[in-house]
């Protein structure tokens, strides 16, 4: 037998041979399941489709699951930065309110060219409002957050309607400074609401 049959006659045994351990590979990786990844490697796409389909849940709540695990919980007395800032902004919302109604400023009446002066019932109520909502998010209280997260959302609509319907130049930039800010504080918003626990029913009552 010539050197170059013996290398063929080799070379058929090992491929014989490999595909002969091929199915018991794929019995015993059947047997024991899917290889546990590292602890701290980011999940795979088939990491999520296998544990999903085990526990019978969809991949999306699995990746908010795996997402709220992450959160860190707060400290006692610890209050998320971006809720401080929306706690200020409160304060100095309800602030300019008074003092714009006490220095006498008056209104435009749409669709005349009246100028009034607001009623207190046009002015407390708003003003209550974002005292309290400044109250709450100073405590970081959830109900707090979530108010000033509608705030900001009611914002966002507004504006991108007076962004639309913005005849000027001055208008149209005003509208997409509040609009891009609202946006901003409504983003950074949703973490640090994620990360306030929302209190139990016994908690509640004792808040």
């Amino acid at each position: 037998m010539s050197s170059r049959e013996r290398k063929r006659s080799d070379r058929r045994k090992r491929k014989d041979r490999s595909a002969s351990q091929a199915p018991e590979a794929a019995a015993e990786a059947a047997t024991d399941g899917p290889v546990a990844a590292e602890p701290g490697a980011p999940a795979t796409i088939e990491d999520l489709a296998a544990e999903a389909e085990a526990r019978g849940v969809s991949r999306s709540e699995l990746r908010n699951e795996r997402a709220r695990e992450e959160l860190v919980p707060l400290e006692e007395g610890e209050r998320p930065g971006i809720v401080t800032i929306g706690a200020v902004l409160s304060v100095a919302i309800a602030g300019s309110i008074l003092i714009a109604w006490l220095a006498g400023a008056k209104v435009d009446v749409r669709g005349s060219d009246i100028n009034e002066r607001p009623n207190p019932f046009q002015v407390f109520p708003p003003a209550l409002l974002f005292t309290a909502m400044a109250y709450g998010m100073w405590r970081a209280r959830y109900w707090a957050v979530l108010g000033f997260e509608a705030v900001m959302a009611i914002l966002m609509v507004g504006s991108f309607i007076a962004l639309i319907a913005a005849t000027s130049v001055f208008k149209a930039v005003s509208a997409a400074a509040v609009l891009i800010c609202a946006g901003l504080l409504f983003w950074f918003t949703v973490k640090a609401l994620a990360r306030i626990q929302m209190p139990e029913p016994t908690e509640r009552r004792l808040r």
